[in-house]
C-alpha cells in the first residue's frame, strides 16, 4: 500500500507564509509527477503546482511569484512554500503522486488527506 501524508498547514496572518510537506511511504518502486491542489469553500479543486520527477514545475497563475514547489526524490516528498499569502488562498490543500509500486507495471495516482490552510487577520 501507498500513504500521503501531509503537514505544514495552519492558521496564518495576510502576507504571512506557510511551508507544506507531503510525504509518500509503502511499497514505492518510483514517483513520477508529484503535485499539491487546493479546494476553497464553494469552489471546485485546482491544481495549484506540480513538478515531474525530471524537475518540470508549473503553477496556476494565481500563485505564480508566491509559492514554489520542490522535492526530494530521496525521501519521497514534495513541498510548496507559500509566501504573501492572502485570503484567497484559504483552501483545504491536497497533494497527489503518481505512484509505481513494486508490484506494478504501471503509474497509479494517490491522494493525501488535505491539511486546511486559513489565512485570516
Amino acid at each position: 500500500q501507498v500513504q500521503l501524508v501531509e503537514s505544514g498547514g495552519g492558521l496564518v496572518q495576510p502576507g504571512g507564509s506557510l511551508r507544506l510537506s507531503c510525504a509518500a511511504s509503502g511499497s514505492i518502486l518510483s514517483i513520477g509527477v508529484m503535485g499539491w491542489y487546493r479546494r476553497a469553500p464553494g469552489k471546485e479543486r485546482e491544481l495549484v503546482a506540480f513538478i515531474t520527477s525530471g524537475g518540470i514545475i508549473n503553477y496556476v497563475d494565481s500563485v505564480k511569484g508566491r509559492f514554489t514547489i520542490s522535492r526530494d526524490n530521496a525521501k519521497n516528498t514534495v513541498y510548496l512554500q507559500m509566501n504573501s499569502l492572502n485570503p484567497d488562498d484559504t483552501a483545504v490543500y491536497y497533494c497527489n503522486a503518481a505512484v509505481r509500486r513494486y508490484s506494478n507495471t504501471y503509474y497509479s495516482t494517490y491522494w493525501g488527506q488535505g491539511t486546511q490552510v486559513t489565512v485570516s487577520p
